[in-house]
């Protein structure tokens, strides 16, 4: 359930950097590739931090990977141009 957690705070990292209009692009899917694999990155950090898990769902590691792919999402949109 965790990684569930993971991956669903990196699909909404991903939903609010396409409300966003500033130096967006048509890469959505790539965007979204980058968001997801952040965001489990992020989880898996989190582990480490011991908080939450990759079964156990935490709050706070939702917010840790979202927090982290929505700024990776920011910089590669900063990168790219």
């Amino acid at each position: 359930m965790g990684i569930v957690l993971w991956l669903a705070g990196g699909i909404a990292a991903w939903a609010v950097a396409r409300i966003v209009p500033a130096l967006r692009g048509a890469q959505r899917l790539s965007e979204l590739a980058i968001a997801l694999v952040t965001a489990a990155a992020a989880g898996l950090g989190a582990t480490a931090l011991d908080f939450g898990g990759w079964n156990e769902p935490d709050w706070r590691a939702g917010v840790f990977a979202f927090a982290c792919a929505l700024a990776i999402v920011a910089w590669v949109r900063v990168i790219r141009r």
